[in-house]
């Protein structure tokens, strides 16, 4: 175990230092082939959750050094060590051990002070959960900008959405409707001993994260993963068979395989890059479906548009991804408040260039997994006010609140506004 602890420190390390932390754990799982399943997801867990509740660990930690400690791989296997003490079942005795066996491999004379902090922190636990409970970047495990904008947009509801954010992401199938339907499947689920529930009408609820290859007809295309409010997209669109579509973000496909699921269409499956559009070809071979396939960039679409109108367009826009921070807790640190108005400048550049490319009486379906107003409605706004030939479609209600989706124990946290251009 001290292996795993040595190398989360280091996936963590990177990731603070600006890296993606998918394309760092899969590089450390890569360089340790070796590794038992079980301790796979030990390491993703190690990562995951130190990051999470980054803020409050780090408030931990200077609680309990007497002065700022100048061995990065010391702080973050200390890091590590904290998470595992507070917030999994892994015996106290043993953390400690292997911790300090961990650092005797990095630092050999830090293995002392490793174990007198780890020990401390057992003593007096609770009092310095109590004291770093009195910031508001530990309680939320937050950047203090990130707290302020989530305060200040959506006032008593905002620490539940925080809270939320450092959820566990609950695991959420969508039943392909050309091959089963949701009972079918929720039956099927049964006899393989996984128990769910239906929460939608093509959702369906794990209640618990299955592997999906242990998902029963998943390779033969009767289910997609995919989150609840993310499968409100393509609803939305009211796609119907014959239209010519664009998906102009598609990556990696499950917006892209919904539509198709729904309507014998003609879709165009936009993406800027080459290798994320290759997940969406292996989405659609899985399911069987048809698609072409179009590198090019959504905001200049003379480089890569053949001229003929779309009746329907999805834009699921680059943006801050704070909806889905419980699935990418790097994001939390990663992101700068001056990031927001940037994605929100691009957002609205992207909306301006496909809105050329809308038919008349067609719709456009904007997108994005952020809670940020700022690049929400405030960019519809914007792009309102000089588009004379658009309008915004009123959603239903009983699924978004002026089109916002917060999360929740049920799904991530999304935008939508449907754009429609009079004939």
């Amino acid at each position: 175990m001290h292996t795993i602890q040595q190398t989360a420190a280091q996936v963590v390390c990177r990731v603070m230092d600006g890296r993606n932390l998918n394309q760092v754990l899969n590089a450390a799982l890569q360089a340790l082939p070796g590794l038992s399943p079980q301790d796979r997801g030990a390491l993703q867990d190690l990562s995951y959750g130190t990051l999470r509740f980054y803020g409050q660990l780090t408030n931990l930690l200077d609680q309990l050094l007497n002065k700022p400690l100048q061995d990065e791989k010391i702080r973050y296997l200390l890091l590590i060590a904290l998470y595992q003490l507070h917030y999994t079942k892994a015996a106290s005795h043993a953390v400690v051990d292997h911790a300090v066996r961990a650092a005797r491999k990095v630092n050999e004379g830090a293995s002392g002070l490793v174990n007198a902090v780890l020990r401390n922190f057992l003593r007096k636990q609770e009092m310095l959960l109590a004291i770093a409970a009195k910031s508001e970047t530990s309680r939320y495990s937050y950047p203090q900008w990130w707290i302020d904008a989530v305060k200040e947009q959506y006032g008593e509801r905002a620490e539940a959405i925080l809270l939320t954010g450092n959820l566990h992401p609950p695991m959420t199938l969508r039943v392909n409707a050309r091959r089963s339907t949701p009972a079918e499947y929720l039956n099927l689920l049964s006899l393989n001993d996984i128990p769910a529930s239906l929460i939608a009408p093509d959702a369906v609820l794990l209640h618990y994260p299955v592997q999906v290859a242990h998902l029963p007809g998943f390779a033969d295309g009767l289910v997609s993963v995919q989150d609840a409010g993310a499968q409100l997209a393509a609803t939305l669109l009211d796609v119907h068979d014959g239209m010519r579509v664009l998906d102009a973000c598609s990556a990696p496909g499950g917006k892209s395989t919904h539509l198709l699921e729904l309507a014998e269409i003609n879709l165009v499956a936009l993406d800027n890059d080459e290798q994320r559009l290759e997940r969406v070809r292996e989405n659609l071979q899985r399911l069987e479906l048809v698609a072409q396939l179009q590198t090019g960039d959504a905001a200049q679409p003379q480089n890569w548009w053949d001229g003929t109108a779309y009746q329907r367009i999805l834009a699921d826009v680059p943006c801050s991804a704070s909806g889905v921070v419980r699935r990418h807790p790097d994001i939390k640190w990663l992101r700068r408040a001056e990031d927001i108005g940037g994605f929100a400048r691009q957002q609205l550049q992207i909306l301006t260039a496909l809105w050329q490319l809308l038919a008349r009486d067609g719709k456009l379906l904007y997108v994005t997994c952020s809670v940020f107003a700022r690049e929400n409605q405030h960019v519809i706004n914007e792009f309102l006010q000089h588009h004379a030939d658009a309008r915004q479609l009123p959603l239903p209600e009983q699924y978004l609140n002026e089109g916002q989706l917060l999360p929740n124990d049920l799904h991530d946290g999304f935008f939508y506004a449907l754009l429609h251009k009079p004939a």
